[in-house]
């Protein structure tokens, strides 16, 4: 068995310590750390992957520092609109569920996960779930792996979920982000005034004493997300976010869509084994001679082959032997458009299961890291519009070993996890980051 291993990641973009002052850090960290111990613990008490990544994402929902449930961006419509997913190596047979425009379900990821759980019943119910009814008879919601809007979100009601008033979602400082971008966009398109309508939000009094935005400090924009390795060998990626700021309403992101924002598979490596053969030749040659002329006719010696890995049997020295199992997991974080343009974490996957002796950490790279494909996806706008910019984290299972692995082409990604030997690890720049003496 595996010993059980994850990461978590809550965000990436322009980061820099002039908009992250150390104390804002440590916030941040602390909120991180205590969804990493309580991981940590969960795992430790036996729960699957599925478990321990789900309600590690659910608890960053509930933490209006990300964004992602209560804190997440608004819409330029100034509106919520989130999305979640969920994905398995294995053993449920969708093994990747997504809810996108969710605004009443307070949970996203729960909905994803219900989603998930309940497909292992899809079809046991009368034909399309009976009249009127969009879950699939007893099942999760029929044969559909992603779903939108009211259609999911009265499942999430049918289903026991816990469902919310759209402000519950709502928070000062994303508020005030989504009006001074607005206010910048209005302005550049030299609109009269450039100011955007008035709103009830925009009043003093509407907040209390809830703390604004100065327009300066660096508020997560990404996607946040977990990947874990149980003790079963599972792996699971679960996902969660608000999408990007002063997104038009309607828009769906890489956080659902499969392949994009989110993977995870597992295959067979299939080696070859060497066996022992030997020719017709070696019963009519003295055994004398087979020594002397094994050098030429190896076989007369019993040639060590290799077996074919497709081979069913022992027929011309070929033998089939079991596989070794391998694994990927990886959650993305960033630009969604650039992930969706990639397909960046299916890619990633691809060239690690794909190419000759490739990591995966190697694969993440080549997608995510400085110089890769998210960036080329941005062209002569990277730099200029956060076009490219994003990260990866992942899991990659080895011969029963699971590795963390991790990179970013941007200024930082948030990030937690315990390292091999045990120790807890929280960075956001690739270095440590330290307060100024």
């Amino acid at each position: 068995m595996p010993t059980p291993r994850f990461i978590i990641h809550g965000g990436a973009g322009a980061i820099s310590p002039s908009n992250l002052p150390y104390s804002s850090y440590l916030l941040y960290s602390a909120s991180l750390i205590e969804v990493n111990r309580s991981t940590t613990s969960r795992l430790a008490a036996g729960a699957s992957a599925l478990e321990a990544a789900t309600e590690a994402v659910r608890m960053m929902e509930d933490n209006p520092l990300f964004n992602c449930g209560k804190g997440a961006v608004f819409t330029r419509d100034g509106r919520v609109e989130l999305e979640a997913s969920v994905m398995t190596t294995h053993p449920y047979h969708k093994r990747a569920c997504a809810a996108v425009l969710l605004t009443h379900t307070k949970n996203p990821i729960l909905l994803a996960k219900e989603m998930l759980i309940r497909s292992e019943t899809d079809g046991s119910g009368p034909p399309n779930g009976g009249a009127g009814n969009p879950s699939g008879g007893t099942g999760g919601a029929q044969g559909h792996c992603v779903l939108s809007g009211e259609t999911v979100e009265k499942l999430a009601k049918e289903w026991g979920l816990e469902m919310v008033e759209e402000k519950y979602f709502w928070t000062r400082k994303r508020w005030e982000q989504h009006r001074q971008g607005l206010e910048k966009d209005l302005l550049e398109e030299k609109e009269e005034g450039g100011k955007a309508g008035k709103d009830e939000r925009d009043g003093e009094g509407y907040w209390g004493d809830e703390e604004g935005w100065d327009g300066k400090e660096y508020l997560p924009q990404g996607t946040v997300g977990c990947v874990v390795l149980d003790r079963e060998g599972m792996m699971c990626v679960a996902t969660s976010t608000g999408g990007l700021t002063n997104k038009l309403s309607g828009r769906i992101g890489d956080t659902p869509t499969i392949g994009a924002g989110f993977w995870a598979e597992e295959w067979r490596e299939r080696r070859r084994k060497p066996i022992r053969v030997q020719s017709p030749l070696a019963d009519l040659v003295p055994d004398g001679l087979k020594e002397v002329l094994g050098d030429c006719l190896p076989g007369l010696g019993g040639y060590q082959g290799l077996a074919n890995e497709d081979s069913a049997d022992k027929k011309d020295g070929y033998q089939r032997r079991s596989s070794d199992v391998r694994a990927v997991a990886m959650s993305g974080t960033g630009n969604g458009d650039s992930f969706l343009r990639t397909a960046a974490t299916r890619t990633a996957a691809a060239i690690a299961r794909f190419s000759t002796n490739r990591s995966l950490y190697s694969a993440i790279q080549e997608i995510a890291g400085p110089g890769g494909e998210l960036q080329k996806s941005a062209g002569d706008r990277w730099g200029r519009t956060g076009e490219g910019e994003g990260g990866i984290i992942g899991i990659e299972l080895v011969n029963g070993v699971g590795k963390i692995v991790a990179d970013f082409n941007c200024g930082g990604m948030f990030r937690c996890w315990n390292d091999d030997s045990g120790a807890e690890r929280v960075m956001v720049f690739k270095d440590e980051y330290h307060a100024k003496t």
